[in-house]
This record gives C-alpha cells, sequence and structure tokens, in this order.
C-alpha cells in the first residue's frame, strides 16, 4: 500500500481530515487568483522587473529542451552577445507597490538620526572695525553671542594687530542643536599699512583643512568636529564709491579658500538709489577682478526654489542693518535704529537686506554652503596637498637606469648643487662687505661732519674770546684814564702798603 503524503488530505489509516480538504481548497483558490494576477501583469511589465513573477507554479512552464554540448567557440560567441546589452545600464523606471513595504520611512530615520546627533555650522566674519559685525550677527542669531563684558567694541580693544578669535556657541530651536562656530578677525584692515594682514585668516583656513585631512587619513578614524569655515561675511564699508584694493586684494586671495558673501554694513546711510547703484558698482568690480563669490545652486525654471534663488540673487551684496535694541511701535515690538527722522527696521525687506541674508545662510542655503565647502574648496585644497606630496616623495619612482649612470647623475646633480651653494654664499659674502663698506663710508662721513662741526664751534668761541679780550682792554684803558692811575701803579701800591702792615706787626710783637 502507498503512503500519501500529508497534504493528500488522508490520514495513513486512510481517514480522510475535514479540515485538511478545507485548507486544500482554500490553496487551490487561491493559487489560481494568484496564477490569474500574475498572467495579466506579465504582459504590460518586463520579466525581471518583479521578481513575484518567477514564483509562478511548476506546472504552467513549459518542458526544458535538452542541453546540446557546445564548443569554447560557440560558448564564447554566446557569452559576448550577452554581454554587450549588459553595457548599456539604464535607470529603472519606479514601480508602484500595491501595499505598504516601509521604506518610505526612511527620511524619517535620516531625520531622527540627524535631530540626535546635531548639527554644525562654521561662520566668519571679516571687516575693518566699526563696521557693525558683532552687532549683526546678535540680531541674526537673536541672542547676545557677542556682549559688551566679554567682547568690547573697537574704541576699548589694546590689541590692533589682525589675530583670529573663536567662539563656540550651543543653539537650541525647536528641538534642533546647532553647534556654531563663530570666527572673528579684530584688526583687520586698521594698521597704517596693511599689506599680508590676510595672511593669518589664510593661515587659519588651510590649517582646518589639514586636521580634517588628517583625521581622515588616519588608520583608526574618529568623529571629529568639523571645524572648517562654511561661510565668510565680508564686510563692506559703506563709502559708496566701489570696493577699495584692500577689500579686491582679500576676496581675490581667499574666493578659492571659502565661499565668500559680499556684505554692505550700515545700509542705513546710504538713501536707495545710493544703495542699488552700490551695489551695482560692486558686481562691476567683482566682475571685472574675476572673483568668485558664493553661487546659488542650479535648478529647473519651474521650481519655487529657483525663484528663490533669483530673488536672493537679486540682493547680492545684501545691504544691511544690524541692531540689538527692541522697539516698541503701537504696542508691536521689533527690532530697529531709531533717527530723528524715523526708524530704520532691521526685519524689514524694505528697509534692508537683512531677512534675505538670514534666510538664506541659515534657513535655505547652510547645507548648500557646507555641500561646497566639502565637495569643491576642501577637494581643491585636498588634491593640491596630495599632489605636493607625491611629487615630493621621490623614493616613489622607478628608475630604469644602470646603477653606474644613475650615480654618475647623482654625482652631476650633487656638483651642481655645491657650485651653487658655491655661488650663493659668494654672493652673501660679496653682498657683507658691500654693507660693510657702506657702513664704513657712511661712518667717515659722519666723522667728517662732526669734526667740521666741533671746528667751526671752536673757532666761533675763540671769536667770541678775543671780542671779549678786546672789549677788556678798552674798558681798562677808559678806566685808567678816568681815575688818573694804571693798573700796574695799583698793584705797586698795594704790596707796598702789604709790606709796611708786615712791618709794623713784627715792630709789636718785638716790644713784648
Amino acid at each position: 500500500m502507498e503512503q500519501q503524503s500529508p497534504t493528500s488530505g488522508t490520514t495513513p489509516n486512510g481517514t480522510t481530515n475535514g479540515t485538511n480538504g478545507s485548507e486544500i481548497t482554500s490553496t487551490t483558490s487561491m493559487q489560481s487568483k494568484r496564477e490569474m494576477f500574475f498572467t495579466n501583469t506579465t504582459t504590460d511589465v518586463k520579466k525581471d522587473s518583479n521578481r513575484l513573477n518567477n514564483k509562478t507554479s511548476v506546472m504552467d512552464k513549459p518542458p526544458e529542451p535538452p542541453v546540446k554540448p557546445t564548443s569554447p567557440d560557440s560558448t564564447k560567441d554566446e557569452n559576448s552577445k550577452e554581454s554587450t546589452p549588459e553595457i548599456i545600464k539604464e535607470r529603472p523606471k519606479p514601480k508602484e507597490l500595491d501595499g505598504y513595504v516601509g521604506f518610505a520611512n526612511l527620511p524619517n530615520q535620516v531625520y531622527r538620526k540627524a535631530v540626535k546627533k546635531g548639527f554644525e555650522f562654521t561662520l566668519m566674519v571679516v571687516g575693518e572695525s566699526g563696521l557693525g559685525k558683532s552687532t549683526l550677527i546678535n540680531s541674526m542669531f537673536l541672542t547676545d553671542i557677542y556682549n559688551s563684558a566679554d567682547y568690547p567694541g573697537p574704541t576699548q580693544r589694546l590689541k590692533k594687530t589682525v589675530a583670529v578669535e573663536t567662539t563656540r556657541v550651543m543653539l537650541k530651536e525647536n528641538g534642533v542643536n546647532l553647534l556654531l562656530t563663530m570666527v572673528d578677525t579684530p584688526g583687520f584692515g586698521d594698521a597704517v599699512d596693511n599689506s599680508n594682514c590676510w595672511v593669518p585668516i589664510i593661515e587659519y583656513i588651510e590649517s582646518k583643512y589639514e586636521d580634517y585631512l588628517n583625521c581622515e587619513a588616519r588608520v583608526t578614524r574618529k568623529q571629529s568636529s568639523d571645524m572648517r569655515i562654511h561661510c565668510c561675511l565680508y564686510f563692506i564699508q559703506p563709502s559708496g564709491h566701489g570696493l577699495k584694493s584692500l577689500d579686491v586684494e582679500f576676496m581675490k586671495r581667499l574666493c578659492d579658500k571659502v565661499n565668500i558673501i559680499p556684505v554692505i554694513a550700515k545700509a542705513d546711510t546710504l538713501t536707495a538709489d545710493e544703495c542699488n547703484l552700490f551695489k551695482k558698482q560692486i558686481l562691476n568690480e567683482i566682475a571685472l577682478h574675476k572673483i568668485k563669490i558664493y553661487e546659488f545652486p542650479d535648478t529647473y525654471d519651474d521650481d519655487e526654489e529657483h525663484k528663490l534663488n533669483k530673488s536672493l540673487k537679486e540682493r547680492v551684496p545684501f545691504a544691511v542693518v544690524g541692531s540689538n535694541a527692541v522697539i516698541e511701535i503701537d504696542g508691536k515690538k521689533l527690532r530697529g535704529r531709531k533717527y530723528p527722522w524715523g526708524i530704520a527696521e532691521v526685519e524689514n525687506l524694505e528697509h534692508c537686506d537683512f531677512i534675505a541674508l538670514r534666510n538664506m545662510v541659515i534657513r535655505t542655503h547652510l547645507q548648500d554652503l557646507k555641500d561646497v565647502t566639502n565637495n569643491v574648496h576642501y577637494e581643491n585644497y585636498r588634491c593640491k596637498k596630495l599632489a605636493i606630496l607625491g611629487s615630493d616623495n621621490k623614493s616613489t619612482r622607478i628608475l630604469n637606469k644602470n646603477p653606474l649612470a644613475q650615480m654618475d647623475e647623482e654625482k652631476r646633480e650633487h656638483e651642481l648643487k655645491m657650485k651653487k651653494m658655491e655661488a650663493e654664499m659668494e654672493q652673501v659674502f660679496e653682498m657683507k662687505v658691500r654693507e660693510k663698506k657702506q657702513k664704513l663710508k657712511d661712518s667717515e662721513v659722519e666723522l667728517t661732519r662732526r669734526h667740521e662741526a666741533t671746528k667751526k664751534q671752536l673757532e666761533q668761541q675763540a671769536k667770541e674770546l678775543e671780542e671779549k679780550r678786546r672789549q677788556f682792554e678798552l674798558e681798562k684803558e677808559q678806566w685808567e684814564k678816568e681815575n688818573q692811575v694804571t693798573i700796574d701803579e695799583l698793584r705797586r701800591r698795594s704790596l707796598e702798603g702789604s709790606r709796611e702792615t708786615v712791618d709794623g706787626k713784627k715792630k709789636k710783637k718785638g716790644l713784648f
């Protein structure tokens, strides 16, 4: 007696199980429905796009033909024919699912992870003292990042040299943490000679790139904070006469190292027409000197982001007004500056571009600023650094030369190097000899000048003494004429009188 499988609906004793029969009927009906569904969908969908189509019942598939022995050449041809379509890689069309799978929750996962980790942003402000950089930063983030106690004004600072100062603040808004690093450059443009005043700033930016590159090059990389400069707000003095030479030179030096956003400080000192004309002059000079400022990302013309970027781009350079004072007008509190002729509102686009600048830097383009810094400026620095390291590493070069020829070449290079050093030493020696000769000539000229001056002074003193002696002789003659006696006669009389007094004293002593 053959033994049936448990799925046949009968027990090994030959009795029929009612529950198994009902399950069989239900499964067969579901299988038939599934087969009808897949046969309907396979006409519209490609065979390799849905892996469920491969799980149809084996009974519906036709029997496979017997495999014929093939030669190696034929297999190569078949492999080449099969491999040629794989070169063309087309992006598959999106397919709508019939139910909820769950990968649509990926943005929520990324959001939760990003919020838990927090965000970092480094902002640098550069400009001359007294242009309101600290006030603008406080107005932008609605907090006292730069207070008057810890950060005195430009008139109270003792140091006037260019320095780089960092301030780190943890800001929290609606459960989102932002570690803000403010980089300030006090003393920029305040000296009489401002040549090379941008060198400390360039060194600071490149040092942060170097630190980030070293962290990436380690064997065991650790998660470290991103201290690279993501944005640089360059403050321009509201002179109305275009950019100064310092502004042009600074932006030319740093345009390929950081995202530069030009800002016109204290725009309330300009009228609307003057401000618009000043913006045009600045943009023309930036284009003339080929300065690369921050460029907004490319978007589609019909996109909402394109309209936003266009409106922001029309306001570059941003003319801003900063104020930490809150003024109340008709029961409404607002930030602004009160003047005798009216109030300049900080958060009013008709008065200044402060709102547009804050929205661009913080709300809409903060991540793009970080992406441009990482993908463009940092990559440029990284490529240059690695290229320099590769060119200096002479041990990596493979030289297919005879060792004797290589030794001769090295000997010649060494001799050339020694000759070069000898020529340089001779030049240095000659230069020092010339300097010494020049010093001796200068000292000789100085000694001659002092000798002539001393000689003239002595001659003048001799003339004065001779004049005094002559005047004395004249006074002497005049006195002798007036008194009818000469000086010699008076001297003789005085000597005789002194002798008589001495003789009289001797006689008195002899009496006693």
